[in-house]
């Protein structure tokens, strides 16, 4: 099945807000035994971007979970972030978690400061995947750690639909059709592989689930 692309940025608040109330509880909550489980020794102090943090809720987890972490969330749209800083709020996480509004690439975001860079779900908006490789490489610190999980496409509509109704089958219809919409959109675990090696990124890739890749390691 060939790739179709979708839309890069959320940008319509009814859209964002059924995203931000949908239950990512499960992926999310393993996105980050993921992350501790691969970088058990993470330190107790570091500076990390998520890029493409939608609502924030991996940021405020890992907040949770690490008070001495300066985190920084970068994503697009200004309707998913306004979903985002009334949860950090809510949260009182204010002074720990920072929201920006900027689209990739973007040179003000400063080179070799982030010693983490964690992304969820962003890949498949893009319609340059190079520019994630690229930018995780201009703002990663040597020896960064690095966690990107996003959606893989199935072979064909079928699996589409099938993944969809399994998934999704009691979700609102604008959840439904941004899935159906978003694996149509993602890329094969193959291309992925294809995307690091032209980046130049000695980073590990693998399936993780019935629908998520994962790519990991360290930056030089």
């Amino acid at each position: 099945m060939q790739r179709t692309p979708e839309p890069e940025l959320m940008l319509d608040p009814d859209q964002a807000r059924a995203y931000a109330e949908a239950d990512f509880a499960a992926p999310n909550a393993a996105f980050v035994e993921s992350l501790g489980a691969l970088f058990p020794d993470l330190p107790h102090h570091l500076r990390g971007i998520d890029l493409g943090c939608g609502p924030g809720d991996i940021l405020l987890r890992l907040a949770a979970l690490h008070p001495g972490w300066e985190l920084l969330g970068i994503d697009g749209s200004a309707a998913m972030l306004d979903e985002g800083m009334d949860r950090v709020c809510a949260a009182g996480r204010e002074s720990q978690v920072t929201l920006v509004q900027a689209r990739l690439p973007d040179p003000s975001l400063p080179d070799a400061q982030a010693e983490l860079l964690i992304s969820n779900s962003l890949l498949h908006h893009l319609p340059d995947p190079a520019v994630l490789w690229s930018e995780l490489r201009r703002l990663g610190a040597p020896g960064a750690a690095v966690l990107v999980v996003d959606l893989r496409r199935p072979a064909d509509a079928a699996a589409v639909e099938a993944l969809v109704e399994r998934w999704a089958a009691l979700e609102p219809e604008i959840l439904k059709r941004d899935f159906r919409a978003s694996l149509h959109a993602a890329f094969t675990l193959a291309e992925v592989e294809a995307q690091l090696r032209a980046a130049g990124l000695n980073l590990r890739c693998a399936e993780l689930t019935d629908r998520h890749l994962a790519v990991w390691g360290r930056l030089p």
